[in-house]
């Protein structure tokens, strides 16, 4: 039996492993990895992996998990500013669901129950797949975007009633009001229970624990803390999963609620696998097979039914009809949480088994569907619509309409665009803003600011902009991946174009420059540096000694503050001051195929500043870089330097005897 039970384990992790990676070559989510492994190996197909109470309650684990994660993810700030969306569009779109599936039910004819347990299976949508391509689309702060974020934001706080409901309608009609209103009233208790008294404690305990520095321990505290508050409120008649959503809940309000998030992932993922793998051991072929209409009804019902009530929804908010319809599209799967009610449903025997089985086929086949959908949103409702692609042509339009020369694009106007637009006005430098935000652009243009509304990570909104007229580029997104999305199309159309990047500190530095940025100027680091200077001026210190130490700072931090590439002589400056200068390296040069460090550049008083590579620099290269044929060498220092440098890298062994005689 023991070798029995590994074998199974080596063959769960063996088809995991190759399915993940065939699905991840193809793009496709890995959860539909995990489904596949439970139909191939499940009780229907070749009845490898048995199932067992154990591995079920094993799997359930992962939904605990899933449920903490949601919980770290909550912030009582966000669901104010999209408070009207999320518990007006979000409330409505779940509700009418229900209803509907409930009077369709009724019809079939099945139970009521039957119908309100479809109703909120069905409502859901996939929040990590979607959350995910809309990030990587940058189509988060569109308006189909917001819509999309608020409509998961009340589906996932609905699964938390829902896990409440569902074993409740497992009992008796009769006592139906009865176990629901006791099983609303302990709900409330508990969780009132565990935030008054979580909320004073959890800080200082995470505190009192991280100063151990320990990671085991550390760890160990994460998963005490999530286990025994799902415990609490399953001892309380309600689910493992609201107990786990509280924990999230608390820890989100701590200053380790990253690192928590980052340690419990591996947990997660593999257990939430695990938990997909008994839902895919559902799955019985054979009797997808006999029912193919109904399975097919079911994706219908959800891709067609769900998407015309979100583009009712959408409608009836304000918006236009195509971007009613990109939240159609991007909405119009099922989700990871409609397949854990599913499987609780199952546990409490509510769904018979030829309701099951078309559901679950409907289910995956639309979550297979989904990722071709959402990328496809917008080409789908320009095609579709006729008005929104006259508007997305206006929109270009628009933009081509300032015609711009030597000018520079700002990709963002918040707070940060703002302010950099306004230096450059002052200065008399042209500007292009481009900003996602429609209420935003709508009243700067008002006041006659040079804003348009446009998606900066697009290649025709960049080229409307005057991507290849610029003098340059300044990127104010709060969001790396969308900075990087940015940046990487930027260098793919204008490599040689100096891009600067915000960034919120050090830490994103590496994956910006990475990118290609030129300058990265982290908030966090020039904040502390006001902060400091205006403590010093404030103590009496003279400007004077302020503005030197800030200078030295700024020289430290900022390589392009260390000199400038000087064109000609430059009035009012030190002829003999350090400067940059910058050499190509052509196919004869005598650096090629050289390291820095055998190089040695740092005997003729030069420093490397950076080395561009196919239109990307990389700061500060390591002293193992090799030199090749077409790179940029940027160094620092004198003019007499710099000459002997450059005849160095260029010429080799005789630049370098006639720059010693010199």
């Amino acid at each position: 039996m023991h070798d029995q039970g590994l074998l199974i384990i080596i063959l769960l992790l063996a088809t995991g492993v190759i399915l993940v990676g065939v699905l991840r070559f193809l793009q496709l989510p890995a959860v539909f990895a995990y489904l596949l492994t439970g139909v191939i190996l499940g009780p229907h197909a070749l009845a490898v992996v048995p199932d067992l109470a154990s591995t079920r309650q094993l799997a359930a684990f992962g939904v605990v998990f899933l449920m903490f994660s949601i919980g770290l993810e909550f912030s009582l700030s966000q669901f104010m500013s999209m408070r009207r969306l999320i518990f007006g569009m979000g409330a409505a779109q779940v509700l009418l669901t229900s209803v509907i599936f409930v009077g369709i039910a009724l019809i079939i004819p099945l139970s009521w129950k039957t119908g309100v347990i479809l109703g909120g299976i069905l409502a859901m949508s996939s929040t990590a797949m979607v959350i995910r391509a809309l990030a990587e689309k940058m189509e988060m702060q569109s308006r189909h975007g917001r819509i999309a974020v608020s409509v998961l934001l009340f589906q996932d706080l609905a699964v938390v009633p829902l896990l409440i409901l569902i074993p409740a309608l497992a009992g008796s009609a009769k006592e139906l009001p009865h176990d629901l209103a006791m099983a609303g009233l302990k709900a409330v208790v508990v969780l009132l229970v565990l935030l008054v008294i979580g909320r004073p404690i959890m800080r200082p305990w995470f505190q009192l624990i991280a100063n151990r520095k320990s990671t085991e321990l550390f760890m160990l505290n994460v998963l005490l803390v999530t286990l025994a508050l799902a415990w609490i409120t399953e001892q309380a008649g309600l689910s493992l999963a609201l107990g786990a959503f509280v924990a999230g809940m608390l820890i989100s309000e701590t200053a380790y609620r990253y690192q928590v998030e980052a340690d419990i992932a591996p947990f997660r993922d593999i257990l939430l696998g695990l938990f997909f793998v008994t839902i895919g051991m559902l799955v019985d072929l054979p009797a997808w097979w006999a029912n193919i209409a109904w399975v097919l009804i079911v994706l219908l019902l959800i891709v067609f039914l769900k998407g015309f009530l979100v583009w009712g929804l959408s409608r009836l908010f304000g918006y236009e009809p195509g971007v009613a319809l990109r939240s159609a599209i991007v909405l119009a799967q099922a989700g990871e949480f409609g397949f854990v009610l599913l499987a609780l449903a199952n546990q409490y025997q509510l769904l018979p088994a030829h309701v099951l089985q078309p559901v679950l086929g409907g289910m995956l086949l639309s979550m297979m569907l989904a990722p071709i959908l959402v990328e496809r949103n917008g080409w789908i409702a320009r095609k579709l619509v006729g008005s929104y692609r006259n508007h997305r042509d206006q929109q270009l339009t628009e933009i081509r309409a300032a015609d711009l020369k030597a000018h520079v694009v700002l990709c963002g106007y918040g707070r940060v665009g703002q302010s950099v637009g306004r230096v450059l006005e002052e200065e008399a430098i042209p500007f292009i803003a481009l900003d996602l935000d429609p209420v935003r652009v709508r009243q700067a243009q008002s006041a006659g600011e040079s804003i348009f509304y446009g998606d900066a990570s697009r290649r025709d909104v960049l080229q409307a902009a005057g991507i290849f007229s610029a003098r340059a580029v300044v990127i104010t997104y709060a969001n790396v991946a969308s900075s990087q999305r940015v940046l990487s199309i930027i260098k793919e159309l204008r490599p040689e174009l100096p891009v600067v990047v915000r960034a919120h500190d050090d830490s994103q530095l590496e994956k910006l420059e990475a990118a290609g940025a030129d300058e990265v100027v982290p908030e966090v680091n020039e904040g502390a540096l006001m902060l400091a200077s205006q403590t010093l001026l404030l103590i009496g210190f003279p400007i004077s000694t302020v503005l030197r130490r800030v200078r030295r700072f700024r020289q430290e931090r900022y390589q392009f503050f260390r000199g400038a590439f000087w064109g000609g002589s430059e009035p009012g400056e030190d002829q003999a001051s350090a400067r940059l200068a910058s050499i190509p390296l052509g196919e004869t040069a005598f650096g090629l195929h050289l390291s820095l460090r055998e190089l040695n550049l740092t005997s003729f008083g030069v420093s490397v500043v950076a080395v561009r590579r196919h239109g990307i620099r990389g700061r500060d290269p390591a002293p193992d870089t090799v030199l090749k044929s077409g790179d940029v060498l940027v160094l620092f220092g004198s003019p007499a330097a710099l000459t002997k440098a450059e005849l160095y890298v260029l010429e080799g062994n005789t630049a370098q005897e006639t720059a010693v005689t010199a």
